[in-house]
Formats: C-alpha cells, sequence, structure tokens
C-alpha cells in the first residue's frame, strides 16, 4: 500500500497550509505513511501519527547525511523536479550529518550552548521583553508578530552570536526566503548572502573574541578537536535560524491559541504557576515546525501495513502527531493544564532540539509579560481571516494583529 490513490492531491495545497490540522486527521485516519509530491516535484513520504513518528525519528536507518539525501533526492524527482539548495557552507551542521560526524559537532556546541549559558540569560531576555512591551500603549491595533514576537528571539539569538543590531532585519529576510517554498534562485541568493555574513563575522570574532556564543564555538575543543570554517558557518546559520523563526511562531501561534481559547486565558491569568505547562501545550497544540526537515531511508521502513522502500525521502509530521487522538485524550482541544512533556515539537532522538530550554525559557517571559502588560488583549478582527505561510517546514502566521 503507497496511499498514492488518497493522499497526494490533499497535501501542500493552499488549503493545507492554511489548515493542516484537518487534512492530517483524514491522513492518520487513512494510513501510517502516504506517498506524495512535493510542490517542487519530487516524490516523499509523509508520516502523521504520533508512535510512527517517534519511531522514525529515532531510527537508524533514516537518515539526514548530504551525500546520501542528494542520491535520494535524485531518485524522487519526478518531471521538472529542481532541488532547493542552500549555499554549501550553510549545511555543514548537526542537522544534515548522522553519526559519527553528528555525534562529533553536537558534542562540541553542547561545550558552548550549556544550561548555565542559556539560565544566565534570563535577566537580558527579561530586559529585552520590558523593552518592546514598554513601546507599545494599551488600545494600540498593532501586529503582534512586527513588534513584538519576531524582534524578541531575533534580538536575543543575535546578542547570543554577537550579530549586530542593523543586520537583523536582512536576517529575517534570509531566513524567511530559506525555510518558505521559494524559488531555487532566491534560495540560493539569500544562503549566499548569509554564508558571506557568516564567514566575515567569524573572521571578526577570531581577531577580538568576545563574550557571546560564536566566540565560544570558535574556541572550544575536545582533544584537540575544533569546529572547521565551513563547521563554524553551518553552525551559526543553524542556531541563527532555528533559534529565531520557531520562537517566532510559538509565540505567534501560541497567542493565537489563547485568544481564541477565552476560558483557557482567563485560567492562565487567574494561576501563571501554569505558565510552563501552557508553552508546553502552545508547542502542542499548533506546533511551529509542522514538518521535521527532510531524511531518507537507508533500508524499508515497515509501518503497520505500509513499507517505505530504501532510498526514498521521508517528511514527519511533527504538527499532525502532536494532535493524534490515539496518543492524547482531547488532542484537538487546548488544555494548558495537560501534563507537559511527551510532544514532538522539538523533535525526538539523536536531532532533538538542542535550542529547547532556551526556546522555553523565552516562551514563558514572553507570555508572562505580556499578559501582565496587556492583560484585555484581543483580536483585531476574525481568527478565520488570518493568513498562514507557505511552507512545508513552518506552520506560522503572515500576520497577528491584536487590539492591546
Amino acid at each position: 500500500m503507497t496511499g498514492t490513490e488518497t493522499a497526494p492531491a490533499e497535501l501542500f495545497t493552499p488549503e493545507f497550509f492554511q489548515n493542516p490540522q484537518s487534512i492530517q486527521a483524514r491522513l492518520r485516519a487513512d494510513a501510517p505513511a502516504h506517498e506524495v509530491i512535493t510542490p517542487n516535484n519530487f516524490r516523499v513520504w509523509v508520516v502523521t501519527r504520533y508512535e510512527d513518528a517517534k519511531a522514525v525519528l529515532a531510527d537508524p536507518t533514516v537518515q539526514k547525511n548530504s551525500a546520501g539525501m542528494r542520491a535520494a533526492m535524485e531518485l524522487a524527482r519526478t518531471g521538472d523536479g529542481q532541488a532547493r539548495e542552500f549555499a554549501p557552507d550553510l549545511s555543514q551542521h548537526m542537522l544534515s550529518m548522522d553519526p559519527p560526524d553528528h555525534t562529533r559537532l553536537r558534542r562540541l556546541v553542547t561545550k558552548a550552548f550549556t544550561a548555565r549559558r542559556i539560565e544566565q540569560m534570563r535577566p537580558r531576555i527579561e530586559e529585552i521583553t520590558a523593552e518592546l512591551l514598554g513601546q507599545l500603549s494599551a488600545g494600540d491595533e498593532v501586529d503582534l508578530l512586527d513588534v513584538f514576537a519576531f524582534p524578541l528571539p531575533i534580538t536575543v539569538i543575535s546578542e547570543l552570536l554577537g550579530v549586530d543590531d542593523e543586520d537583523r532585519e536582512q536576517f529575517r529576510r534570509a531566513s524567511n526566503t530559506l525555510i518558505s517554498s521559494s524559488g531555487p534562485e532566491a534560495t540560493q541568493q539569500a544562503g549566499q548572502w548569509m554564508a558571506g555574513y557568516f564567514a566575515k563575522l567569524i573572521a571578526a570574532k577570531r581577531a577580538n573574541p568576545g563574550e557571546d556564543l560564536l566566540s565560544a564555538l570558535i574556541e572550544t575543543s575536545e582533544d584537540s578537536d575544533r569546529f572547521s570554517e565551513q563547521e563554524l558557518i553551518g553552525m551559526a546559520f543553524l542556531l541563527l535560524v532555528a533559534g529565531h523563526e520557531t520562537t517566532v511562531n510559538l509565540i505567534g501561534n501560541g497567542v493565537l491559541a489563547l485568544l481564541t481559547n477565552p476560558e483557557q486565558l482567563a485560567l492562565l491569568k487567574s494561576d501563571p504557576s501554569l505558565m510552563a505547562s501552557a508553552v508546553d501545550e502552545f508547542l502542542r497544540f499548533r506546533s511551529p515546525v509542522n514538518m521535521a526537515t527532510f531524511r531518507y531511508t537507508t533500508e524499508p521502513v515497515v509501518l503497520g501495513d505500509v513499507t517505505i522502500p530504501a532510498n526514498a525521502l521521508v517528511l514527519v509530521g511533527l504538527g499532525s502527531a502532536n494532535r493524534d487522538g490515539a496518543h492524547y485524550d482531547h488532542a484537538d482541544e487546548l488544555d494548558i493544564t495537560r501534563p507537559v512533556g511527551g510532544h514532538l515539537a522539538f523533535g525526538h532522538g539523536i536531532h532533538y532540539c538542542l535550542g529547547a530550554p532556551l526556546a522555553r525559557l523565552e516562551g514563558e517571559i514572553a507570555f508572562r509579560g505580556l499578559l501582565k502588560a496587556f492583560p484585555d488583549m484581543k483580536l483585531a478582527g476574525s481568527a478565520d481571516e488570518l493568513q498562514w505561510r507557505i511552507s512545508i517546514l513552518i506552520h506560522g502566521l503572515e500576520k497577528l494583529p491584536v487590539v492591546l
């Protein structure tokens, strides 16, 4: 069974990007995995159920290294399928590697990006949050993404890496291009700009090290092992994009979830001790990452009555898995008292998100500050009118107009 008879027409359409949950529910009910065609004409298997998603994410025969991925993409190409390739330097990071290369890089970055370093950032994150909210006034109608959800995490990750203030808007545009369904030429240009920027920044940090994470990554070593120049560029790229895109959507999607579930909003305002579980529930309920980045099979993978063949591309539906009623009671309901943990918003297995503690910390501080400053915030219009970004990877809003 391939699922091709039932699924491909529904996925990656404008309707899917606007409301993936209803389509993913039908796919979960129909089969463990479906072979579909992506917008740029590649055959890919989509895994949508929680237990299957978790199993595939932890399966050592499902891999991510660049050479194997290129070969699998050649086999998966249909018609005029054209892969969106980043600048080569941007691909030398953990997310496009398998052990032992992945193990080595993860060990090195973990030495620099410690729990202590993250916790030390708390006062600065609180300060940035207060500064952003202090520029706003009750009664203002604003796009919350523009005035708060984007500037908070991009400021945090930029300061962490030592990126200058004036370059952050350019990073936002380049990052949007790289993770949206942009064409190959725009993707290549954005990637080249980012790789060039980081090469210059790394050279500057080598000459004048600071207290930032990028300086620490340059200095990090273990048994005389260090990051190569390409690996530093790739790691900086991964940290910058992963470190702000997902948190922008955690804040935006979480605010929308609260404003469309007033009883949950009232509960959170009355009991701020629920903030940690609320942030985890936002991550589960409207996962910022809709589908994990591409993987490929090195051997056939059996999921129930479906066999994904060897050398096939795979997308794991994190957002779908987190709405699986076979794993969660009342999966389509927002419940900020739900027990924390277990969701797949940060992935699973060896590629579990390194920045998960930072994302949770930023989320808790952001929502606490926002609800304290503007407890009567409401949507400026209907939730049905909101537009979602056209991206296989990211599930996030184009804009979030609110009245503060």
